[in-house]
This record gives structure tokens, C-alpha cells and sequence, in this order.
């Protein structure tokens, strides 16, 4: 690795594929729904396209993908979740259209609402334009292996669909979370048990052709996959495709802390073919992101290349180039 990316890879434009937007509707129920401190933080933040434009242009950032963050959109009736869907999806894909050189977008998703996800998800892809969905770990306790999720599985696999899973609270976050706010703990450690259960569950086997995409470097999976193998070969006799095998398939972007630390730990697992860019803003404050893309910018780069040249190629080859 070099020691520091060249004044040309500096200028290379990132692809932020964990960027967040929300809208007043999609506020208000969810402080109905009783989420007036989300996940345990203090309160819910503000976002408009022409504030993330200016930011984008100051950090680097060439383009956005929006999508909703945790808690989700599901707040226990499915009807309520269907039309909450398709009033943020509108909003996000109008945005993205409107630039699409700057903007994409990912659709929520009702679930546990199989049918209405479904639904949504022709709708969204097929009429709006977005480029992939987002799901959320879990919803109300139903994590990605569920059996019931089969049918959309089967359509977001013939589709070749990217599924961004962003991390939300375990059901049990008031019990282990300790009075903190859950992104710093629970949402590393959720991220990790949705993927073991999709590996457990022989989801990710069963469905090769959904591109899922999980965030913050991939959670505590580059320290946990070597002890996940060894369970999965005396749980299953060593049959099917190794844990490794099964996460390395995976893209992880690297929203949160990613140097010096997380990215060289997930790369040496996992490697960097799937490594992406993200933020996490709107949810990560200004300040917070601009510091992340300077430790990334400072940090040593790839040989002969750059954090930047690579999750912007890495993206490219995931989403395609907006037309």
C-alpha cells in the first residue's frame, strides 16, 4: 500500500451508496409509531436535496443513492406500511430523476408484508427507476432468513436485485443496549446475525443472484466468520459453500469508522472487489462525514490506487453508470 493517494485520485469522485433522506410524512408516523428518540438517539434529523448537494460537492461525492434508515417503515399495520412506502419511494425516485447524475435511489420495502413488498418493489423498479431496495436486519424481531420472505427472494433473485440492508434495533435493544444509543453497538451486531442467519438458513445459497450490500464494514463478520464456519461444518456436516465462501460474495460498504482499523480488517478477510463508499448522512452529522472522508483520503491507499478509485469502480460495476 502507499502511504497517501495521489493529487489526482484525490479528485476522483465517490459513489455514496448509504446516504439517507426523510420526509415530514414519513417523520410523523414514525413519532406516532412512538419512535420519538429512533434507535435510542436524541431526536430525528433534517434533510433537503439542496443541503446534500453542498455537502457532496464539498466532501468529494459525486452521487448519492438514497434510502429511508432505521427504524424502517413498518410500524405494525401493513396497509399504513404500503401507502408510507410508496409516499417515500415517490419522494426518493423524484429526486434522483431530477439528477440523476447526482441522485439514485433505493425503495423501501413494507416487509414483513410479503405481498405489498412485492407490489412495491415492481412498482419502484419498474415505474420509478430506483436502482435496488432496502430492507431493514430485522423487522419486529423477523429476521432475512424468514421462511415467508421466499416468494420475494425468488423475484428479487430473477430481477438480480441490489438489496441494501441497513441495521436497526434487536428486539431485545432496551434489555443489551444499556441506556447508548443502538447504531454504536446493536446495529454492528445486528448487521452480523441477519447475514448468519441468511447463511444459516441457506438463503444466500438458494438465491446467488440478489446482490445484497451490508454497511459498516461488514459489522464484527471479518472477526466471526473463521468461528460461524467452524459451527456451520458441525451443524451441517460440511456440505454447501463455506462461510467465507458465502460472505465473500457480499459488498460492504464502509459508512462509520473505516480507518485505521475496520476497511484493512474487512479486506483481509473479504477483500476489496465488493468494498463501496458510504456516509450515512443525513443520520451522521456534517461534521462527522467530513472527518470519515478525510481519515479515508489520509489513510494508506491501495497500490496503485486509491480508497477512492476503487469503491467508485466497485460501485460502478454494482449499480451501472445513471443514464
Amino acid at each position: 500500500m502507499t502511504d497517501s493517494t495521489s493529487s489526482a485520485d484525490a479528485r476522483v469522485q465517490l459513489i455514496d451508496v448509504h446516504a439517507h433522506f426523510v420526509t415530514d410524512e414519513y417523520v410523523s408516523a414514525a413519532r406516532a409509531a412512538g419512535h420519538q428518540h429512533p434507535d435510542g438517539m436524541p431526536g430525528w434529523p433534517q434533510w433537503s436535496a439542496e443541503q446534500h448537494l453542498r455537502l457532496m460537492d464539498q466532501w468529494g461525492v459525486g452521487r448519492s443513492i438514497l434510502s429511508i434508515s432505521s427504524p424502517g417503515i413498518h410500524f405494525g399495520d401493513d396497509k399504513d406500511a404500503r401507502a408510507l412506502a410508496r409516499q417515500v419511494n415517490q419522494v426518493g425516485a423524484a429526486t434522483a430523476a431530477a439528477q440523476p447524475d447526482r441522485f439514485g435511489h433505493f425503495a423501501s420495502l413494507p416487509l414483513p408484508d410479503v405481498d405489498g413488498s412485492l407490489a412495491e418493489l415492481a412498482y419502484a423498479v419498474d415505474e420509478l427507476g430506483s436502482v435496488g431496495v432496502t430492507v431493514e436486519t430485522n423487522t419486529g424481531g423477523s429476521y432475512l432468513g424468514d421462511d415467508r420472505y421466499a416468494p420475494l427472494y425468488e423475484e428479487l433473485n430473477r430481477r438480480r436485485t441490489v438489496v441494501f440492508v441497513h441495521p436497526t434495533s434487536p428486539q431485545c435493544a432496551e434489555q443489551v443496549s444499556l441506556g447508548r444509543p443502538r447504531p454504536m453497538l446493536e446495529f454492528i451486531f445486528d448487521s452480523t446475525r441477519a447475514v448468519s442467519d441468511l447463511v444459516f438458513t441457506g438463503t444466500l445459497a438458494r438465491y446467488p443472484d440478489i446482490e445484497w450490500v451490508f454497511t459498516h464494514g461488514g459489522g464484527a463478520l471479518p472477526l466471526l466468520a473463521d468461528r460461524m464456519e467452524l459451527f456451520r461444518t458441525a451443524l451441517a456436516a460440511g456440505d454447501g459453500p463455506s462461510v467465507q465462501e458465502q460472505v465473500g460474495r457480499l459488498w460492504f460498504d464502509m459508512a462509520g469508522t473505516p480507518f485505521p482499523r475496520q476497511v484493512p480488517t474487512l479486506t483481509e478477510a473479504f477483500g476489496s472487489q465488493r468494498l463501496l463508499y458510504g456516509s450515512d448522512y443525513c443520520w451522521t452529522p456534517p461534521p462527522a462525514v467530513g472527518q470519515q472522508v478525510a481519515a479515508i483520503d489520509s489513510a494508506r491507499q491501495p497500490d496503485g490506487d486509491s480508497w477512492r478509485a476503487l469503491t467508485t469502480r466497485n460501485a460502478e460495476r454494482l449499480l451501472g453508470r445513471p443514464r
